[in-house]
C-alpha cells in the first residue's frame, strides 16, 4: 500500500485522495492479526511500566502495566470469550468488574449486614495483591473452565510479560520480575480484572466450603482486593482464619492496615465510604449507616482548588464551570449513599470559596470576589452546579 496523505471524514469513513479509508486500514490490520493468532505467530510486547499516585497517600504510587494496542486488542477478544464462563464460577461476595455489580452495591451489602447484627468487622488489606497472585494456582483456577491449549498459552504469556520502565534520565529497562518470580498480574491489562477475580474467589469460596462462614457467623464482601469480614462477634477468631488462608495462598495479608472495627463505638472506611455511627438529619437519632468518607471530602475539595487555581485564568470562565461541573457530578453520583448533605454542603462551599478569586483574577479585580460574583451569579449565568440540590431524589440508606 501506497503511503499518502488523507483525512477520512470521521462520520462517514470517506476515502481522501488515495482511496483508503481509516475503517479500511483498521480492518486489514486486524485482519493481519487474525491470522497471526490462527498460525500461532502471534508474539507478546513487552508492556510499559507507569506509576499513578495513590489517592490520599502522599509519595505512594500503583504500578500500573500498560499492554500495547495489539496486546490490549488480543486480550479484550479473549476477555469477551471468557468472562461469561467465570462469570458464573465467581461468589456472589464479589462486586468488582462484574456486570450489574458495582462498588455502591458492596457498600449496600456491608450496610445490611451491620444492620442485621454483624457488627465486630475484621477491615482487610493485602499487600501487592496483584503482583502476587502466584501463577502455577491461578493457572489451576482457569484450567478448571477452559482447556483449550492455545488460551492457556495465551494467558500464562500475558502474565509473563516483560516490563519496560523509563528512569528519570529517560533510559527505559526491561524487567521480568513476573516470569522469575512466577507471581504477579499486571494492573492496567484487560485480562487482569477476571484473573484477579478468579483467584480472590479461591479465598471466598474455601472461607464457606471449609465452613467458616457458618461457623463464626462471619459474611464476606468483596471488591477487588479490598475486602472485609463482618462478624457476629468472632473476629478475632475471623482474622487468625483468615491469616491461616491467605498464607497457604500466597497472599500477604498487611498487618498494620487490617484491624477488628467493634460497632457502634468504632468505624470504618470501606471503597471511599465511611462505615460505623451515623446521625438522622430530621431527628438527631444515632443509628448505623454509611457516608462519604471525610478522605474522600478532603480528596474533591484539592481537586476543585487544583482546577481554580491561577494557571487556568486565560480559560473561558463558563468552560472551566462546565468542567467543574462535570467533575462534581461524578464525584456525587457515586457519593450519593447516606446522610451526604454535610459533605455536599463542604463541597458546594468550597467549590464557589475558590471560584470567586479564580473569576478575581482573571478580571484582574482585588478582593475574594463575593460582592462581584454572588452565588446568583455562579449560579444562574454561569451554571454552577449545587450538590445539596440533588439530595431530594438520592438512595439514602435506611435507618
Amino acid at each position: 500500500m501506497e503511503a499518502c496523505d488523507f483525512q477520512p471524514d470521521a462520520r462517514e469513513g470517506q476515502a481522501g485522495p488515495c482511496g483508503v479509508t481509516e475503517r479500511s486500514v483498521v480492518g486489514l490490520w486486524l485482519d493481519e492479526l487474525t491470522e497471526k493468532l490462527k498460525e500461532k505467530t502471534y508474539r507478546l510486547q513487552a508492556v510499559r511500566r507507569a506509576n499513578i499516585p495513590k489517592p490520599g497517600q502522599s509519595g505512594r504510587t500503583r504500578p500500573l502495566g500498560i499492554p500495547t494496542v495489539t496486546d490490549r486488542v488480543v486480550q479484550t477478544a479473549a476477555l469477551m470469550v471468557l468472562e461469561p464462563i467465570f462469570e458464573a464460577d465467581l461468589q456472589p461476595e464479589q462486586y468488582a468488574y462484574r456486570p450489574q455489580r458495582s462498588a455502591l452495591d458492596a457498600i449496600r451489602a456491608i450496610h445490611a449486614l451491620v444492620n442485621t447484627g454483624h457488627r465486630e468487622v475484621v477491615d482487610a488489606d493485602l499487600s501487592g495483591y496483584f503482583d502476587s497472585i502466584p501463577h502455577a494456582e491461578l493457572m489451576k483456577s482457569v484450567a478448571r473452565r477452559v482447556s483449550d491449549r492455545h488460551m492457556l498459552h495465551l494467558i500464562k504469556m500475558w502474565l509473563i510479560a516483560p516490563v519496560e520502565e523509563t528512569d528519570e534520565r529517560g533510559r527505559t529497562q526491561r524487567t521480568t520480575r513476573n516470569k522469575d518470580l512466577k507471581r504477579g498480574s499486571p494492573q492496567g491489562a484487560p485480562i487482569s480484572p477476571l484473573l484477579s477475580n478468579l483467584y480472590m474467589r479461591r479465598f471466598i469460596l474455601g472461607w464457606k466450603v471449609l465452613g467458616h462462614e457458618k461457623r463464626l457467623g462471619a459474611k464476606i464482601v468483596n471488591y477487588a482486593d479490598d475486602f472485609v469480614i463482618c462478624c457476629h462477634g468472632t473476629a478475632e477468631a475471623a482474622m487468625t482464619t483468615m491469616r491461616a488462608m491467605m498464607q497457604k495462598l500466597k497472599l500477604t495479608v498487611n498487618e498494620a492496615k487490617t484491624h477488628v472495627c467493634r460497632l457502634p463505638d468504632e468505624s470504618f472506611d470501606f471503597l471511599g465510604y465511611t462505615i460505623g455511627r451515623c446521625y438522622s438529619t430530621q431527628t438527631g437519632r444515632a443509628y448505623l449507616g454509611t457516608r462519604p468518607s471525610r478522605k474522600k471530602v478532603l480528596g474533591i475539595c484539592r481537586e476543585i482548588s487544583e482546577m481554580t487555581g491561577r494557571r487556568w485564568t486565560l480559560m473561558d470562565a463558563t468552560d472551566r464551570v462546565s468542567r467543574l461541573n462535570r467533575m462534581l457530578v461524578g464525584w456525587a453520583n457515586y457519593f450519593c449513599l447516606g446522610p451526604v448533605s454535610k459533605a455536599y454542603r463542604i463541597v458546594d462551599r468550597h467549590a464557589r470559596h475558590r471560584l470567586r478569586p479564580w473569576l478575581c483574577a482573571k478580571h484582574k479585580l482585588r478582593g475574594q470576589g463575593t460582592s462581584h460574583f454572588p452565588d446568583e451569579y455562579l449560579e444562574q449565568t454561569l451554571g454552577l452546579i449545587q450538590l445539596q440540590t440533588r439530595t431530594r431524589n438520592l438512595p439514602w440508606a435506611t435507618t
